[in-house]
């Protein structure tokens, strides 16, 4: 079948580490074709059909110049055998009109993985409030006064938008309260936006685990991404090393806690955050780790990937 990938410009892949590009190149291995247009590219008319300028591609094998373009075409979204939304955050205005258009198209009979009626309902940073049980002390808020009771009642806090990705935003502020204020004032734009605080968590020198559900069930490896130097941050986009481990009684519980209620809401891939024995982020726009895992374990998810993408798709 054609499996078409709503994903940000090829041409900007890293392909030994993007999860996308592993997941169509074991679609490929398997016989299935290749479509890619980017989320702009999706339109509606009247009367019409969801339609997306497409290009049809085939992988070369090299290393740079990895894809050549077979074709260039008008498609009808749903004639395609699946759409994998795999657009990078942030979650914007233009990414929830993508996930509207991908709805019209389900609608007209596309089978669209993330589900988009999902992707809306859980946005990454405050899907974890559904799961308390398994969180930090968090508050999410555009309350100055109330960020600093939260930082008075626990010392040493995380801050951070709700909209970024990678690292990006992310503050610490220790006991002394340092630059709080201001770093308030830059998250939070005078009280328009709402940003999210956490207890700060020790374990983040020994990684912060990505945790991969797929169709339900989790990934048996974990990458730890490993704050290095004096940073903060694990991220891989943030320089932290990616170290993969066999999942924790932990992070087992909290898959198997949470991965049959998100796989039922429409969610094949999910990527937990996980720090020590704590959830901070759930991950559902396009997860990552694919490859750093096999290239360290062999375990190959993205196998793992397609192998419940056909399975969903037969049921």
């Amino acid at each position: 079948m054609d499996l078409l990938f709503v994903a940000d410009p090829l041409e900007g892949f890293k392909t030994t580490k993007d999860s996308t590009f592993a997941m169509m190149r074991e679609a490929a291995r398997r016989g299935h074709g290749l479509l890619h247009c980017e989320a702009r590219a999706l339109r509606w008319h009247s009367g019409g059909s969801v339609v997306a300028t497409t290009r049809r591609i085939e992988l070369t094998g090299d290393a740079h110049d990895w894809f050549r373009v077979v074709e260039t075409a008008e498609t009808r979204v749903a004639d395609t055998g699946a759409v994998l939304m795999r657009q990078d955050p942030p979650f914007d205005s233009e990414y929830f009109y993508a996930t509207h258009l991908l709805g019209q198209a389900e609608r007209e009979g596309a089978r669209v993985f993330n589900k988009p009626a999902a992707l809306r309902d859980h946005p990454e940073k405050l899907a974890i409030m559904e799961f308390p049980q398994f969180t930090p002390p968090t508050l999410v808020t555009r309350d100055a006064a109330a960020v600093r009771a939260f930082h008075a009642e626990h010392r040493d806090i995380i801050l951070k938008p709700l909209d970024g990705m990678g690292g990006m935003g992310i503050f610490r502020v220790g006991a002394d309260g340092l630059n709080l204020g201001s770093i308030i004032e830059t998250l939070n734009a005078g009280g328009t936006q709402t940003l999210m605080v956490q207890r700060y968590l020790p374990e983040i020198v020994q990684g912060d685990k990505r945790v991969l559900i797929i169709g339900g069930k989790p990934v048996p490896h974990v990458l730890a991404r490993i704050p290095q130097g004096s940073e903060i941050r694990g991220n891989l986009a943030a320089g932290g090393k990616g170290v993969a481990q066999p999942l924790t009684p932990r992070d087992r519980e909290i898959a198997e806690a949470l991965g049959p209620v998100l796989a039922a809401r429409g969610l094949l891939l999910v990527g937990l955050d996980v720090i020590g024995e704590r959830i901070t982020e759930i991950n559902v726009t396009s997860p990552t780790c694919f490859q750093e895992i096999q290239q360290q374990t062999g375990f190959d998810v993205a196998a793992m990937f397609v192998d419940a993408l056909e399975a969903a798709l037969a049921g």
